[in-house]
């Protein structure tokens, strides 16, 4: 069972420190949840966990199954078993969505090379299951889409390259309601014992559809409360002043 561990990580850019001694585990087959307000770090953490170039760690760790990530670079921890659902996807031109998935694929595949005919039928099938109009497999990677199209997107990428671990940065934001719920239906779909998530999200809404195992609150560049689903309901109840008050936190 694959098992990812953040462990006293402190990361900066420049010379602004955001993460400030993060404490973090999670096991296949557990959905987490991570929220916090504007600026406590929440995005920084997953661009820390995929080693985005643009942040340093200065102390801690994160160990995939006990093997330190820090050395490794962002593709290679991707091949490892990690995957990130960016806030905000870029477009790619030229590159199709079918090629880049069947190169993705690929990577991850045991004898290097996925069978064509079968990636195609899953291909099909889970764009289908996330109300994808085919023809999008043909045309370049969010190329011309709409924020929504981007978002599922980032779902059918999950879908098929079938992580150990990951990671949705507030991929709800800016969704509407019908959106929310197809984005939601296909990271259901996955959630079971081969996948461990963590749903990174500034609102409570998108977790009434997908629901947590855990819930932590990062604030100041640290977590500093977790619980159940219930603390889903406390947070939204009493706000985040009532976290810092919990937690003994400045106002």
């Amino acid at each position: 069972m694959a098992h990812l561990e953040i462990k006293n990580l402190h990361a900066r850019t420049g010379d602004i420190e955001i993460l400030k001694g993060v404490n973090l585990e999670i096991s296949q087959g557990e959905v987490h949840a991570l929220m916090g307000p504007n600026g406590s770090g929440k995005s920084t953490l997953s661009s820390v966990i995929m080693g985005h170039p643009d942040y340093e760690v200065t102390e801690g760790d994160i160990l995939l199954d006990g093997e330190s990530l820090l050395e490794m670079d962002p593709e290679e921890r991707a091949i490892a078993g990690l995957f990130l659902c960016f806030q905000y996807p870029v477009a790619i031109p030229g590159v199709s969505i079918s090629n880049f998935l069947k190169k993705a694929v690929d990577a991850r595949h045991p004898e290097g090379k996925a069978p064509s005919g079968p990636f195609l039928k899953e291909m099909r099938e889970n764009m289908a299951y996330l109300d994808m109009d085919p023809k999008f497999a043909n045309r370049g990677l969010n190329e011309g889409f709409s924020g929504g199209e981007k978002k599922r997107m980032e779902i059918l990428q999950m879908m098929m390259f079938k992580p150990t671990m990951a990671i949705m940065d507030e991929t709800d934001s800016g969704l509407d309601i019908d959106a929310l719920q197809v984005v939601s239906k296909g990271v259901n779909k996955l959630r079971g014992p081969d996948l461990g998530l963590l749903v990174i999200t500034h609102y409570e809404r998108i977790l009434t559809y997908i629901q947590p195992d855990h819930l932590h609150i990062l604030m100041e560049g640290r977590v500093v409360m977790s619980g159940g689903p219930e603390l889903v309901k406390q947070l939204e109840e009493n706000g985040y002043d009532w976290v810092r008050e919990q937690a003994s936190l400045p106002a």
